[in-house]
């Protein structure tokens, strides 16, 4: 790609994501109040940031991978489900990758 089609593409795409911003000022306050919505809305970034998570951890380009960071996301989810504190399941996630990786 050359640059001036480089900069097009980044300019065009930051106007189209400004316009999209402007446009939520429009939308009816209304229309956010249905309980549906609500929840709908309170779930997005719990599943945005786990398919993050799982694309992070399982994926090397275009091909699905179980290394050392499937350990520790599995070791993070065990951690979670036994309800331990955030930093708990942080370092326990860390230490079980960094062992796995050394075990390798």
């Amino acid at each position: 790609m050359n640059s001036l089609l480089t900069w097009s593409v980044l300019v065009g795409t930051s106007a189209l994501c400004y316009s999209i911003k402007l446009l939520g000022y429009l939308v009816p306050a209304r229309w956010f109040a249905h309980d549906r919505l609500q929840r709908i809305n309170s779930l997005i970034p719990v599943v945005l940031l786990s398919a993050l998570v799982v694309a992070q951890a399982l994926a090397v380009k275009t091909h699905i991978v179980l290394d050392h960071r499937a350990a520790g996301v599995a070791a993070a989810f065990a951690a979670l489900i036994a309800k331990a504190p955030f930093p708990v399941v942080v370092v326990s996630a860390a230490v079980t990758s960094a062992l796995v990786y050394r075990l390798r």
